[in-house]
């Protein structure tokens, strides 16, 4: 009996563990198991006019570079400017070797001088000729008078007649030959101008105050026609290539104002407006180019090629809910947003419009102001899924 009584107690012993066991193993799984709630935090839809802002990755550029190089293929003879530093317009920046272009210019010039002496020449010829022409015409004149007179023969007569045609023939050609003078002279002369244009060409000038960028020969280089030896850009002529989302930039335009911060100089903001936007868009990468230029030219200019971040305010939106971005999920291929109505979850399609830099998104169809919806949860959420609602959660933003 007393071993009956010993057993039964056990027994019951360890029914009343395993039933313990398993209240604090369903305790454990509805409060921080699988069954557990999901922790979520809200927010309240409220109706606000929101600014809508773009934001990009830009370089800065150059809008005119000059590149200052020969117009023929020669060797460099002298460069007198580093790279940074400051030119004014028309300085000389550098020198290609002449070689013997000044002995062409010097064989031209002389060229040109016999040209000229040519011209005197047979313009002294023609004012001869005319001179015998006419006396050939007055003594032609005379004897057609005698020879009605019966002073002198028919033969004399004919010969002052062939005398005036010859006279008439040798100005004809003499003013040919000045024609042709006054050409080859013309020639002479256009030649002279050329070498003098290309002995110009040798000394390469600044076309602009700017700045040298680049320096990419030195004394003993040859280079080819049109290849840049300096390039030169006009400090006020820098703007920023800016990339912006395409999905974003509905109502990005050209003057809009915008917010600059270069690299080099995180934290500190320039003023900055849309020049222009691009005409073409890259449809890899899914952007709007555009360019986007300093209000005020930087004391400090930066160098071509850094990176900028940019910040374009678009125009005020009216007023409509708004939601925090982070709220709006896609479920099922639908995006909206979970709505919480007396502690249980609601899926609600919506449909969302401009979205600010705070982060911020309009809802322009399926909410109306006044409801509470999902920010962030611990994990995903399913229409049936047990919440609770928390001020923030670990590793998110509230």
């Amino acid at each position: 009996m007393k071993t009956f009584i010993s057993t039964h107690g056990r027994t019951l012993a360890l029914a009343g563990v395993l039933i313990l066991l398993a209240g604090l193993l369903g305790y454990v799984a509805l409060r921080a198991g699988p069954l557990a709630p999901v922790p979520v935090t809200l927010a309240t839809v409220e109706s606000q006019e929101i600014k809508p802002a773009l934001f990009g990755i830009g370089t800065v550029e150059a809008r005119f570079t000059h590149k200052i190089g020969p117009t023929f293929a020669g060797r460099i003879k002298r460069v007198e400017v580093q790279s940074g530093d400051q030119v004014t317009k028309g300085q000389l920046l550098g020198e290609m070797d002449p070689v013997d272009l000044d002995d062409k210019l010097g064989a031209q010039e002389a060229t040109l001088k016999r040209a000229e002496a040519s011209v005197l020449a047979v313009e002294a010829q023609v004012q001869e000729v005319s001179a015998r022409k006419s006396f050939a015409e007055i003594q032609t004149k005379r004897y057609e008078q005698l020879l009605v007179a019966r002073s002198v023969s028919e033969e004399g007569a004919q010969a002052k007649r062939q005398e005036w045609q010859i006279a008439q023939a040798s100005l004809s050609a003499a003013r040919a030959n000045l024609d042709a003078s006054r050409q080859e002279l013309i020639r002479a002369r256009a030649e002279r101008d050329g070498l003098i244009r290309q002995r110009a060409n040798l000394r390469l000038l600044s076309p602009v105050d700017g700045l040298v960028t680049r320096r990419d020969a030195d004394p003993g280089t040859t280079v080819v026609a049109g290849q840049s030896v300096v390039d030169v850009v006009e400090p006020g002529s820098l703007w920023i290539s800016v990339r912006f989302d395409q999905q974003r930039a509905q109502g990005l335009s050209a003057q809009l104002p915008a917010q600059i911060v270069l690299r080099s100089r995180a934290g500190e903001l320039l003023a900055g407006r849309v020049s222009r936007i691009e005409p073409h868009a890259d449809a890899v990468t899914e952007e709007v180019l555009a360019k986007v230029e300093f209000a005020q030219r930087p004391q400090t200019l930066p160098p071509i090629g850094e990176l900028a971040e940019v910040t374009v305010a678009l125009a005020a939106q009216k007023s409509t809910p708004v939601v925090p971005n982070a709220s709006v999920q896609r479920v099922d291929g639908r995006l909206g947003v979970w709505l919480v109505e007396n502690g249980s979850l609601r899926f609600i399609p919506v449909k969302t419009g401009a979205t600010d830099l705070e982060g911020r998104v309009q809802i322009l169809q399926g909410l109306s102001g006044g409801e509470r919806v999902v920010v962030y949860s611990h994990k995903a959420l399913e229409a049936n899924s047990r919440i609770k609602i928390v001020e923030r959660i670990v590793g998110k933003s509230s």
